[in-house]
């Protein structure tokens, strides 16, 4: 219980950066060129704690076949949700755009509750890899969901929902994370050798899929800037280095 509790206490924190994201929407929205150096930022921390905790975790055994089935998993996951949100009426910032009417576009919520759901899962891989992979792993989430939080804020303030509703959607979103961390908490808590490594290289894809189709391709919906594209490097470089400094005692 004490160790479900512990995951759920840093699950609350992507929560609240959710909540805080639709609060930065509802009151002054980033403009598109900040977002930009976000979605940058936070892509290139991302694909660092992939690098540099995941990956090596996942070879530690050195059994091929739980990785391939886990990263089949993991993509055909994330790309049944990308095909959900393209059937149901698409998944970005652009939905609803120009509708103001009041209505809230189930599609992009829906869709947006799945990722929560598995970002909050995430952190429960994460944890069960270890303490570090975990916290390391919630930072690069927070940020993540942060902007992501902040994008379905400002698409339903934009279709003309009030502010308390937005904010009420966005505490429902944020929930969503710590269900999906609790269900990490408990089901995968324990997990050693080859089904470790299975589930370690689903959260792998799933890391890379926001990192390439999400994080990345939102940001080059817009001109790109060489010190945009140094976001990338300068959020990688950062958590890469937090990592060393986190490992070197150890080692």
């Amino acid at each position: 219980m004490g160790t479900v509790l512990s995951v759920l206490g840093y699950a609350l924190i992507p929560a609240i950066a959710v909540i805080f994201g639709g609060i930065i929407a509802a009151f002054r929205a980033p403009g598109p060129g900040i977002q930009g150096y976000i979605q940058h930022f936070a892509a290139g921390v991302v694909f660092a704690a992939v690098a540099g905790e995941v990956l090596p975790e996942i070879m530690r055994e050195r059994t091929p076949l739980p990785v391939l089935i886990g990263f089949t998993f993991g993509v055909v996951a994330m790309l049944s949700v990308k095909w959900f949100a393209e059937r149901m009426g698409g998944h970005g910032e652009g939905e609803g755009e120009g509708k103001a009417t009041g209505e809230l576009p189930l599609a992009l919520l829906i869709t947006v509750a799945i990722d929560f759901l598995i970002d909050g899962l995430l952190v429960g891989i994460g944890f069960a890899a270890s303490p570090t992979t975990g916290v390391l792993l919630t930072v690069a989430l927070t940020l993540e969901v942060m902007f992501l939080g902040l994008s379905t804020a400002a698409v339903l303030l934009k279709v003309g929902a009030p502010r308390g509703r937005m904010l009420a959607v966005n505490v429902g979103l944020a929930l969503m994370i710590m269900l999906g961390a609790l269900i990490g908490a408990t089901l995968l808590a324990g997990l050693h050798g080859p089904w470790l490594e299975g589930v370690l290289a689903f959260g792998a894809a799933a890391l890379l899929y926001l990192v390439t189709e999400e994080l990345l391709v939102e940001a080059h919906r817009l001109p790109d800037t060489p010190l945009m594209t140094a976001g990338f490097f300068l959020g990688f470089l950062i958590l890469f280095l937090i990592e060393m400094a986190v490992a070197s005692p150890a080692g």
